[in-house]
């Protein structure tokens, strides 16, 4: 790897870090950007959701969805810049982020019929939010 290719590692890793500290920062003002990750079990995250909320109490406006399915998207330096990005087109003054992952990277309704995905059977009766059963 050249000096290059170190440099560039070290800025992507940056934006990792500074996505993470926003979130830290917490309810700064409006518009506020939710940062969600998704995977097929709780330790593997596939898909990364971000939406923009314009104001409270209000739905998110800006949607937008990063996906990996080779490796976890919380390492992805890359993905974290284009986050950031994203967030800063969008004029967010806040950041909230999911401390783990949240449920199934499926839609219900686009990716699969029903309550319960087929391709992720570890969220079948769990609480997305703990990861524990429900039964």
């Amino acid at each position: 790897m050249d000096g290059t290719q170190k440099r560039d590692e070290r800025m992507l890793e940056r934006a990792r870090k500074r996505l993470s500290k926003k979130a830290k920062r917490g309810l700064r003002g409006w518009p506020l950007a939710t940062v969600a990750f998704y995977g097929p079990n709780d330790t593997m995250a596939t898909k990364l959701a971000v939406g923009i909320v314009p104001s409270e109490g209000a739905e998110a406006t800006d949607l937008r969805r990063w996906f990996s399915q080779e490796a976890d998207i919380r390492g992805d330096n890359r993905v974290a810049e284009e986050v950031l990005v994203f967030i800063e087109a969008a004029g967010a003054k806040s950041v909230v982020m999911t401390d783990g992952i949240i449920g199934c990277p499926h839609e219900e309704g686009i990716d699969y019929e029903g309550a319960t995905c087929p391709a992720c059977p570890f969220w079948a009766g769990r609480d997305r939010w703990t990861g524990k059963r429900l039964h």
